[in-house]
This record gives structure tokens, sequence and C-alpha cells, in this order.
């Protein structure tokens, strides 16, 4: 998952571990895109690589309007965002203790 983010050129890639702390998921990943084209562009390309690497059937939200994508893969849920409205919703913030939201996970 996080290869075809890197591949799609994912910006500012975050990686949480939300098992013990939430029922939702276990994992969420949140990144950006550059532009709506981009952001949908990302989306499309990772919701498209679960269904074949994995035989995952990932729900996804958002992409018609390409500001604020949620991909949910059962045990990982995926953000992609414009890095302005990620900016706005601050998610990392939510999840994360201190300033642990400015290491984002470094590309392979």
């Amino acid at each position: 998952m996080l290869a075809s983010l890197d591949d799609d050129k994912a910006e500012e890639v975050v990686q949480i571990d939300l098992r013990g702390r939430s029922d939702v998921a276990d994992y969420m990943v949140i990144c950006s895109g550059r532009s709506t084209r981009q952001v949908a562009a990302i989306s499309e390309k990772l919701a498209d690589r679960l269904k074949q690497e994995f035989r995952l059937s990932a729900k996804m939200e958002g992409k018609e309007t390409g500001d604020w994508v949620l991909i949910d893969a059962g045990d990982v849920i995926v953000h992609v965002f414009r890095p302005e409205v990620r900016d706005f919703y601050q998610l990392e913030k939510m999840w994360l203790p201190g300033d642990a939201h400015r290491n984002p996970v470094p590309s392979a």
C-alpha cells in the first residue's frame, strides 16, 4: 500500500498505528497530493491496486471533489488530502502525540 502511494508521488505520508486505540481500524495512513486531480488519481490507483493484489474491495468516499478522499480497506484507513484541506483538519494531531506528526514515513 505504501509502495503505491510512493509510486504515485504522494507527499508527507504518515502511518499511524491504531491498534489498542480504536476499533475502527488497525492503521491509518495520511498523505497529500498536490492538486484535486492528483488526489483523485492517487486514490483510484490505490483502490485498484488493493483489488488486484490483495483482492480487497475498498470503499472510497470523496473522489468526486478530490479535496479529501477516504479509502476504507478494512484494517487500514487511508486519507488522501489536498495540502490546504489536510492542514485545516490536522488529523495527525488527533492521533499522534506532540510533534510526532511532523515525522513522516520515509520513502523506500
